[in-house]
């Protein structure tokens, strides 16, 4: 039943014709004329509620200063409406599943604002110019674990057939080059207690150039370092993710502080449970999804329009103590800011013979992006079990699309956990910087330990 609900909800356009590898000559003509660099439609809605794309958000409004959060440069804009469990049913089409299910378990305190769609996404022109140079040469490896031919491309399938290429779509989607970012999570019982859990992480695009080396088939480096609470202080996860995982797996170690010593992770992906997270975010659902696409039978369904955060600037504001956005079972609604948005829609089922805690995931991505919107998580019974959101926003200063927030909610317990924030930290994200690879060794991981 909520298959066929789920189906009927989603009104899609179905993707037809002969599954390509390849983008056509003719299609790749088409970036920067009728469609976005990306592959999105350049054009709005035809009732204008999606308006149309013309560059994105690349202005530095009056007054930034990284250091105090993001300005909101649409400050000045009122919901045009606001979906509550009392008229949700006049909503539901461009509703998810999981967005339903969170009105029918908080109908009195989970809400809907939904404010004028806005199109920031933007990239820098060199992103631009190396998807249209790549997108007739870039597939799938055999099984869909990996991509070969997509050189320094930030969006190897612009002209997505399977859902496989979605998800290396955001996989391998522009977030600067690298970044180094204080961030935290919030652990949030049903009562609406909370702890945090705050973390540095370094991550480098090893494949386009941001380390002074380029190894075959590394796709992205990475580096956490847990910085609260005292139980975890000193414990740091390193990662090589590669390219063509079927090939090559990703390589992960560990260093544990209270032993002093770096050990190998083989399994720290899909279901592996991060510390800090109570188990209500798994590993592959860190930046909305990562990691190996194996375990799952995945379908691209198509496109749907969708209320989806949107522009959340709100919670980059470092006045926000955890008592303002935290709230029993969900973030404060008056925080995020939703728009109508085109997402591709992907489903993955879990193969007979794999294993993973979720049997069925279905996500919705941005189509201005690639970035993963939403997720609704389904059981070993194909229950609704969880949901995640991701609260976009553009870093107009460094032409990089991404988010303020992600939350990831359980429906059965009624925990969340509210992750990648930063309005408790003092230093701002600094993306761009080149680093080297012997920072990224295991190695390095004893001295950041202090061993």
């Amino acid at each position: 039943m909520q298959a066929k609900t789920l189906m009927a909800a989603l009104a899609l356009v179905f993707v037809t014709g002969a599954v390509m590898a390849r983008a056509t000559p003719g299609q790749v003509a088409r970036l920067g004329k009728d469609l976005t660099p990306v592959g999105a439609p350049m054009a709005g809605s035809a009732d204008g509620l999606i308006p149309a794309w013309t560059g994105g958000l690349t202005k530095v409004p009056a007054g930034f200063n990284a250091a105090k959060g993001y300005v909101d440069p649409y400050a000045g804009e009122k919901p045009l409406f606001t979906i509550t469990a009392d008229n949700v049913a006049q909503y539901r089409d461009k509703l998810s599943p999981g967005q339903l299910a969170m009105f029918k378990k908080y109908p009195k305190t989970f809400t809907m604002h939904i404010y004028p769609s806005h199109r920031s996404a933007a990239m820098p022109d060199a992103q631009y110019t190396n998807i249209k140079k790549y997108a007739g040469s870039a597939e799938l490896a055999p099984g869909g674990d990996g991509v070969t031919g997509a050189g320094e491309s930030t969006v190897p399938f612009p002209f997505p057939t399977k859902g496989e290429e979605v998800l290396w779509n955001h996989v391998m989607r522009w977030t600067g080059g690298s970044f180094t970012r204080d961030y935290s999570w919030y652990v949030v019982q049903p009562s609406g207690k909370d702890f945090r859990v705050a973390v540095t992480d370094k991550w480098a695009a090893e494949r386009l150039g941001y380390l002074d080396q380029k190894r075959p088939n590394i796709n992205i480096d990475f580096i956490a370092y847990y910085r609260e609470p005292a139980t975890l202080q000193g414990t740091i996860y390193l990662i090589w993710d590669t390219l063509d995982q079927s090939k090559e797996p990703r390589h992960s170690w560990l260093y544990n502080a209270g032993q002093r010593r770096v050990r190998r992770v083989p399994d720290l992906c899909c279901d592996y449970t991060a510390d800090g997270t109570e188990g209500l975010r798994l590993t592959d659902q860190y930046d909305g999804w990562n990691g190996t696409t194996e375990r799952y039978d995945w379908k691209l369904l198509g496109k749907k329009e969708m209320y989806i955060p949107y522009d959340n600037y709100k919670l980059t504001d470092k006045s926000l103590k955890p008592g303002d956005v935290l709230t029993p079972g969900h973030v404060n609604p008056d925080l995020i800011r939703y728009e109508l948005h085109r997402v591709w829609v992907v489903e993955g089922k879990l193969k007979p013979n794999a294993r993973h805690l979720y049997y069925r995931r279905v996500m919705y991505f941005d189509e201005d992006t690639f970035q993963l919107a939403a997720a609704d998580i389904y059981d070993a019974h194909n229950q609704l079990w969880r949901t995640q959101e991701t609260y976009a926003m553009q870093y107009y200063d460094a032409k990089v699309p991404g988010y303020a927030g992600i939350s990831f909610n359980d429906l059965n317990s009624g925990a969340y956990i509210l992750d990648d924030v930063t309005f408790e930290e003092k230093r701002p994200e600094v993306f761009g910087n080149k680093f080297r690879l012997i920072d990224f060794q295991p190695d390095a991981l004893r001295r950041m330990g202090g061993n």
